[in-house]
């Protein structure tokens, strides 16, 4: 393992381009071909009692706590470095921007990820939304709309240092109240959430009968955990600017692919988080195309256009503002057991509900 990670920091930006786009590929290949959507779940709920892309979303999670802790415990890779985890929980910026990111997904047809996967699909419209989501990403980081995401952040935090439990990790507040320690914090805590999401999906029998669906939750999951080891082995603290440990997540990057076209000369070594942009467009393709689903489509009419703008607007806002989307934060982020992660989870889905709700309104109102 160290002469892997000998290798891999010898060249980091080289391999985690290259790594990215392969994990990305596999992701889009992964999702196009079992209809996985996050979105599309809670409408399956919604409309049919159909529960299993639900719990294909949930298993997929599961299988990132285990690989994302597995990785942790063996040294591959700190969490503690990653976005997700801190001292102090910005629980206002999760709680609305997951609502608002909720809402956005459901005019748009589908969360950042099913975007890019229509997009390989042939789906101008998820083009459109795209670079929409990307624009009002960087917006929210340091644009027009910065100064507003900013104060809403600094709204209310919750320190967790100050309280004593170090950071909002459930393994570290297991590990506070319990005085077993940081690892044995870690294992209860991954147990626990792990056991109650297992136990929730295999108690299905139609979910478990359904090949698509446990292939999404354990294919997504794995493509997760092996960002998180990717980006662990090229992690190195001594390097001039250290490259932070990450995951799969789309909003902030399918705004930097944007502006890795913009600036291509300036550096043409794309990162991370950009290749995997880019590979889960290809990996949608080739799935699409294989298979025979691949078609260009466009928008049908001007009202189309307009839902789809709005929603390309409102994820870009609300993946700023919540840290991440239905992957960056419901899978990657709880993974690392953050409960900033979890609540903008439970966000995101309340929105999906609040949108469908509204979005059906509207239909029955027209």
């Amino acid at each position: 393992m160290e002469m892997l990670k000998e290798t891999i920091t010898a060249d980091g930006p080289f391999y985690l381009a290259i790594g990215g786009f392969i994990i990305g590929s596999i992701f889009g290949f992964v999702v196009q071909r079992t209809n996985f959507c996050s979105m599309g779940s809670i409408s399956d709920i919604l409309s049919f009692g159909d529960y299993r892309r639900f719990r294909a979303w949930l298993l997929s999670a599961a299988v990132a706590i285990i690989g994302a802790q597995t990785l942790q415990y063996f040294g591959v890779v700190d969490l503690g470095q990653s976005q997700y985890i801190g001292g102090t929980m910005l629980w206002l910026g999760n709680l609305l921007g997951g609502l608002i990111f909720g809402i956005g997904m459901v005019f748009a047809g589908g969360c950042t990820s099913k975007n890019l996967v229509r997009v390989g699909g042939g789906d101008l419209r998820s083009l459109l939304v795209l670079m929409i989501l990307g624009l009002f990403a960087y917006m929210s980081v340091g644009g027009l709309i910065g100064p507003i995401r900013a104060e809403i952040h600094e709204m209310m935090p919750v320190d967790f240092e100050a309280i004593g439990y170090g950071s909002h990790d459930f393994g570290n507040i297991v590990a506070a109240l319990s005085g077993l320690g940081n690892e044995m914090g870690h294992l209860i805590a991954s147990a626990i959430i792990v056991g109650l999401i297992l136990i929730y999906c295999f108690s299905s029998g139609d979910f478990m009968r359904s090949p698509s669906h446990l292939i999404a939750g354990l294919g997504i999951g794995i493509c997760v955990t092996a960002g998180w080891a990717l980006t662990g082995l090229a992690y190195d603290e001594f390097a001039d600017a250290p490259q932070r440990v990450a995951s799969l997540s789309y909003v902030r990057p399918t705004g930097d692919a944007l502006e890795y076209f913009r600036r291509f000369t300036a550096d043409m070594m794309p990162s991370f988080g950009v290749t995997a942009v880019f590979g889960a467009i290809l990996g949608s393709f080739v799935s699409a195309f294989t298979s025979g689903h691949f078609k260009i489509t466009g928008f049908s009419d001007t009202g189309d256009l307009k839902r789809n703008m709005f929603g390309g607007a409102a994820m870009g806002v609300g993946g700023v503002l919540g840290f991440g989307c239905t992957i960056g934060q419901a899978v990657t982020g709880v993974s690392t057991l953050a409960l900033g992660s979890m609540l903008t989870f439970a966000a995101i889905v309340v929105g999906g509900v609040i949108g469908i709700k509204y979005f059906e309104y509207i239909l029955l109102k027209d």
